[in-house]
């Protein structure tokens, strides 16, 4: 790579036109000449068309991905991937040796961590078994083989979820019942207190180098619309601790957490990626793209986990990518 450029792709970009901006404007900000490009199964994705130039890639469960965005990497001299979808995480796990081969890293964790966080029957085992606080969970096949001892309501969830798809919170065993008809579910008690997603870096050595609680004030279509930067030393120490204790955790996870007015914390998920609320702990001083591009550089780390601000508020709304039919294959 020429020490002055630097090429960055958003894997699966989606909506994450904010995510893309922040790393145009990261490698500005090091003073690097730099591309930020963008993969999608679709041209119907927003930023796949934000991008200084997209490229249409298969699924990423599809066999030919990976030879795919090897060939990809070459031809476009890509130094750095983002993944951004939970699905695509395991295989970038899996394939950051064969990436390597053709001058590209890939942000993402150890394959172990992946399958920790992307299945939430090994999520609340390695909880337990690491002592860390949580809610009761369990199969809900489970649940209602035993109703007496799962007091209503409960939230229902896909093992294999995310983004909030297909949770549910149920009231009623007939609607419980009707719940374990969608397949591989699990129930778990509903977590008290107010909800907090934790933006954390690790550094390569597996250091937790900073981690910001965001306060969720709105939820919508499974991903946060309004919340708020909160300094909370006791769930910062939690997260560090956590994050610090899974297998080959690396650059940016999000936690999320439940906590009462007494303090009491029950963590509900990992999500080893960008959190789609990101932007609220970057625009508040928590620069991790810039820090993920000092390491692959191999630049000293300008990580400062005290730099952050509290009480910056986010408040998403909607914009729109304007283009002409036949760009976005219609």
């Amino acid at each position: 790579m020429d020490a002055e450029t630097c090429t960055v792709l958003i894997s699966a970009a989606g909506r994450r036109v904010a995510l893309l901006e922040l790393f145009r404007r990261s490698l500005a900000e090091l003073g690097l000449r730099g591309r930020v490009l963008a993969t999608d199964v679709t041209p119907l994705a927003a930023a796949w068309h934000a991008a200084d130039q997209g490229f249409l890639v298969p699924r990423s469960d599809d066999p030919a991905f990976i030879s795919a965005m090897i060939e990809l990497c070459r031809r476009e001299h890509i130094d750095l991937i983002i993944p951004t979808n939970d699905v695509e995480l395991p295989v970038y796990a899996a394939a950051r040796e064969c990436l390597a081969t053709a001058g590209t890293a890939v942000a993402v964790s150890a394959p172990e961590v992946i399958s920790v966080a992307n299945d939430k029957v090994a999520t609340h085992a390695w909880l337990v078994d690491h002592g860390f606080p949580t809610v009761r969970q369990a199969p809900l096949a489970e649940v209602l083989a035993a109703p007496q001892h799962w007091p209503l309501p409960l939230v229902v969830k896909p093992r294999g979820g995310s983004s909030a798809v297909g949770v549910a919170v149920v009231d009623d065993l007939a609607t419980l019942r009707a719940a374990a008809r969608d397949g591989a579910m699990v129930a778990q008690s509903i977590a008290p207190g107010v909800e907090y997603t934790v933006d954390v870096f690790v550094d390569r050595s597996g250091r937790c180098r900073c981690a910001v609680p965001r306060r969720r004030l709105e939820v919508r279509a499974g991903e946060v619309s309004k919340a708020v930067t909160v300094r909370h030393p006791r769930l910062e120490s939690l997260v560090r601790e956590l994050v610090e204790a899974l297998p080959g955790a690396s650059g940016a996870l999000n936690v999320q957490v439940f906590v009462t007015d007494g303090g009491d914390m029950s963590v509900i998920e990992i999500n080893p990626r960008f959190g789609g609320g990101f932007p609220l702990s970057h625009r508040a001083g928590a620069a991790f793209p810039v820090w993920i591009l000092e390491e692959m550089l191999g630049r000293t780390s300008s990580a400062d986990g005290g730099a952050w601000e509290s009480g910056v508020v986010m408040l998403r709304y909607d914009d729109a990518v304007f283009v002409p039919s036949a760009a976005a294959g219609l």
